[in-house]
């Protein structure tokens, strides 16, 4: 039996070892997660945040999460990443402000054994993973329901993103061929740079030039809700403003009959996906090459489900 209560004990001890190894080897995992937005400036990066920070707590890595001071700020995003790279980490989930700007550090870093994943914009180096949503096919989405509600030759609109980011010319193109497909006049494409503000002011002067406009495609919620005040201030009540990412603050806009729709694309999603599978290759894992976190059409049948 003093043999037996022995033999338990090692066998016991092992299993604890065991454990405590794999446990630690994914305690031990840092991972830096850039993002290209203040969440305490935009919904959606606050989502970001969340779910990355919540699945870092669920799975116990230890999460670096950076941003430049406002959104569009390359350069600040560019040096928190290279310090944080410095500083050592073993995977990085990026959502790029510039792609182009970023190919040579995302290079650099999988040369040097630091995996990456791509988050909300793709980037444009090879066989790196991107998480996110088909933002053509979003946009597509936001025409259609614009062209089932518009009379056809219509003018209409679209309020882009900073036009050097992936996103917004992804959901700028998908918006286009959406209404040339429908046969719908497409009188202005000017960009609001994702900003409440700007929004308003390029939509007032879009509505200078064509009081006629019908329907109004904001490649994100900030430039619509910018878009509806201005359309207030006009007293044009009945164009239609279809925008995208589907914020708390949208979809009240959408309760309270100011804008028509918006299209959810799932951020708090990105955010912990770009946490797990950063840790997945960060274990020596494979992933698949693009990860979809959907998009879905959000009205007033569905909006409570968002604020």
């Amino acid at each position: 039996m003093s043999k037996l209560k022995k033999l338990i004990g090692v066998l016991t001890a092992s299993i604890f070892l065991l454990l405590s190894v794999a446990t630690s080897s994914i305690a031990d995992k840092r991972i830096l997660f850039s993002i290209k937005g203040p969440g305490s400036g935009n919904p959606f990066w606050a989502s970001v945040e969340k779910g990355a920070k919540e699945e870092a707590a669920k799975l116990g890595v230890d999460l670096v999460l950076v941003a430049p001071p406002q959104e569009g700020d390359v350069q600040a995003q560019i040096n928190q990443v290279e310090d944080q790279l410095a500083k050592g980490v073993d995977a990085i989930a990026l959502a790029p402000g510039d792609p182009n700007a970023f190919a040579p550090i995302v290079d650099d870093a999988i040369k040097s054994g630091v995996p990456v994943v791509f988050v909300d914009t793709k980037g444009i180096n090879e066989g790196v993973t991107f998480i996110g949503t088909n933002n053509m096919n979003g946009a597509e989405l936001a025409a259609k329901f614009i062209c089932d509600k518009t009379p056809k030759g219509s003018d209409v609109a679209i309020l882009t993103g900073i036009e050097s980011q992936s996103t917004a010319l992804l959901r700028r193109d998908g918006a286009i061929k959406g209404f040339k497909n429908c046969g719908l006049k497409i009188v202005a494409t000017q960009t609001a740079e994702w900003d409440t503000a700007k929004g308003r002011s390029v939509t007032e002067s879009i509505i200078l030039k064509n009081p006629n406009i019908k329907a109004i495609f904001a490649s994100n919620d900030n430039m619509g809700l910018g878009a509806m005040q201005a359309l207030k201030d006009a007293d044009m009540n009945d164009v239609i403003v279809v925008g995208f990412d589907a914020t708390p603050d949208a979809a009240k806009s959408i309760l309270a009959g100011e804008m028509t729709a918006t299209i959810a694309q799932f951020s708090y999603n990105m955010g912990a996906y770009g946490v797990k599978y950063a840790l997945e290759l960060a274990k020596g894992g494979s992933i698949d090459p693009n990860i979809d976190t959907g998009t879905q059409l959000v009205t007033k049948k569905n909006a409570n489900d968002f604020k």
